[in-house]
């Protein structure tokens, strides 16, 4: 395997509740599992649920941790979003359209699980805001 994966372990407190959420609402595809863990495959990278008896809690907002996938064709975009409508899955910010006009236009929602996981889902209209643009100072909605 030449490709190099990005790898994430999260909490949550239920295996069951987490493949329903993840494998039935997101259309991740499950990996190994037991009671303490869970790995899945989400676009190709692995994410690994693991099992905490510590109390989980909300954010009060989105920052600063949240997660999540960054799409190079907005139609693998819109289809995430709408398997997310079509699942009811909660949507923690609905979809939005980020510094619209400028190099950084980029097209945004953000998820949250039941265990209250963040995720943040992009589609940016030119790809070299990715990671360059250094012009330009702004990132996310915080000012």
């Amino acid at each position: 395997m030449s490709q190099t994966l990005f790898h994430l372990a999260f909490p949550v407190t239920d295996i069951a509740q987490t493949k329903a959420y993840y494998v039935d609402g997101l259309g991740c595809i499950p990996g190994r599992e037991n009671h303490h863990a869970l790995i899945l495959n989400l676009y190709g990278h692995q994410l690994v649920a693991h099992v905490t008896k510590e109390p989980l809690t909300p954010q009060r907002t989105i920052y600063p941790r949240h997660f999540g996938l960054i799409f190079t064709q907005e139609r693998d975009w819109q289809d995430l979003l709408e398997r997310a409508q079509q699942q009811q899955l909660l949507f923690r910010e609905e979809t939005k359209n980020r510094f619209v006009g400028s190099p950084l236009e980029h097209r945004t929602f953000f998820l949250e699980d039941r265990f209250y996981n963040l995720m943040e889902f992009k589609y940016y209209r030119h790809p070299e805001a990715i990671f360059g643009s250094y012009e330009h100072t702004q990132i996310g909605d915080r000012t």
